[in-house]
């Protein structure tokens, strides 16, 4: 029984798609007693993991190394292994195509060749992120085809969810680069097609993280998540907005939110910035846009917080051409200095960065870009004037930060606000600073020769 084997530890567990989520979640199982197989198509990231070296920076290559060496955990790009294993879980990407629109290719590329192999007693969770009903308008029309494999027989018959195998949804709620809030310690939300299958995926759940939630169904699970990510985005939106309605009032919106923040109930702050970035908000609310739409449904908040947030490149691009001309550099000469391209702070992940976007507008308007970032050393952003067409790459890579390169550019642009970086050494160096995401918080602007003002213009002030 797949239950009694979940008791014991003794079920064998399949993750597909060794990204930031499931590399860290194949980890997480395999160091509380579970065996897993890590399975990718992109045989690079096999061959790292069977070497026990971690390419995610939330996956510990020591507890890897460890995990692999006594092999608790194995990597393979071979889908025939998929009968050897009594769960499976789906952690393969599910972006937004160049209309805003889901793509789901891979999640049912993925269904496809589990489909071909599915046999008896075998869980299947899907962890991600899509619209409400994909776990049980996609993805189990998909696995119902199967002709199902009674283990060690050559026994078929049909499969019936529920019965046969089972089907649940469970929400990746990863926040890359938390030391806080990790895949242990953070509750998870289950929700299956059956309560059979609710129960043994919650099941599965619990004997490895604190805290499991189960609700009603798939489609609720899928909606919470979509909802968690949706709730950030507009609030984003909304401070973005009103930090541009301060620097026409002449308040500072850090001020402001540092103050609303003291009330100890009905507030959670947010911050303004240069966009948007990461894998899950600036993409969750479009899959849920879209789907709102099959139920002529218009989600006006949704919509007009993406256009918001998208707007912010263009917005601190607008706003660096400006500082340049009020202190008499001609835009078209002058040399720009990007200082973090990651979308978070002290993170190695520049998934839909913004500050990628960023560059892209700036480049046609200025002589020269070049950036930091401790952690990112090199950097291609698509050339041409449609988003994600690929008209060609422009390469970047990140420069030392010295005080000649300071003092060579005629801006610099905080656009992530990495703990590396000594701010105020780059306000006494830098001769012009667009601050982006308040760095240079407390710190005193340097007056600039000729009467100019000072040498920090902040987002928001």
């Amino acid at each position: 029984m797949l239950e009694e084997k979940i008791k014991t530890k003794q079920a064998k567990v399949c993750i597909i798609g060794l990204g930031y989520v499931g590399l860290p979640l194949a980890i997480h199982f395999a160091k509380n007693g579970f065996k897993v197989l890590g399975l990718d198509i992109k045989k690079e990231r096999v061959n790292l993991v069977n070497q026990g070296k971690s390419y995610i920076e939330d996956a510990s290559e020591l507890e890897l190394k460890k995990l692999v060496t006594s092999k608790r955990l194995s990597a393979t790009w071979d889908y025939a292994k998929i009968p050897e294993y009594d769960v499976i879980q789906i952690c393969v990407p599910t972006p937004v195509d160049i209309n805003k629109e889901p793509n789901i290719s891979y999640l049912v590329a993925t269904a496809d060749e589990i489909q071909k192999r599915l046999r008896k007693e075998q869980l299947i969770i899907l962890k991600s992120t899509s619209f409400p009903e994909t776990t049980e308008n996609v993805l189990l029309p998909i696995l119902e085809k199967s002709r199902l494999c009674a283990r060690g027989t050559s026994r078929f018959a049909s499969g019936k969810v529920g019965k046969d195998f089972y089907l649940a949804f469970s929400p990746e709620r990863i926040d890359p680069g938390n030391k806080r809030f990790t895949t242990e310690n953070t509750p998870t939300v289950v929700g299956g097609i059956t309560p059979k299958c609710t129960k043994l995926a919650t099941l599965l759940y619990k004997s490895v993280i604190d805290k499991v939630i189960s609700v009603s169904s798939a489609r609720v699970a899928e909606m919470t998540k979509l909802l968690e990510n949706t709730f950030r985005n507009v609030n984003i939106a909304l401070v973005n907005e009103l930090a541009q309605l301060c620097e026409r009032m002449n308040i500072n919106i850090w001020e402001v939110i540092d103050a609303a923040k003291t009330k100890p109930f009905g507030f959670m702050p947010f911050y303004p910035g240069p966009g948007v970035g990461g894998h899950c908000i600036p993409i969750d609310p479009y899959y849920l846009s879209w789907k709102a739409r099959e139920y002529d449904f218009h989600t006006s908040f949704i919509e007009l917080s993406a256009k918001v947030n998208e707007s912010m490149p263009y917005y601190v691009a607008n706003k660096v051409i400006e500082a340049l001309s009020t202190q008499g550099v001609c835009p078209s000469a002058g040399k720009i200095l990007i200082l973090g391209v990651t979308f978070k702070p002290d993170v190695r992940d520049i998934r839909d960065s913004p500050i990628l976007k960023l560059i892209k507008i700036l480049e046609p308007r200025v002589k020269e870009i070049i950036y930091n970032d401790p952690y990112i050393k090199e950097i291609e952003v698509p050339t041409g004037t449609v988003p994600l067409t690929l008209k060609g790459l422009s390469l970047y890579k990140s420069k030392t930060l010295t005080q000649k390169l300071l003092k060579s550019v005629d801006c610099v642009i905080i656009a992530t606000n990495h703990k590396a970086y000594d701010y105020p050494w780059l306000v006494q160096n830098a001769s012009l600073i667009v601050d982006t995401r308040n760095g240079t918080k407390g710190i005193p602007a340097r007056r600039l020769t000729g009467g100019k003002g000072g040498n920090i213009i902040r987002l928001g002030c």
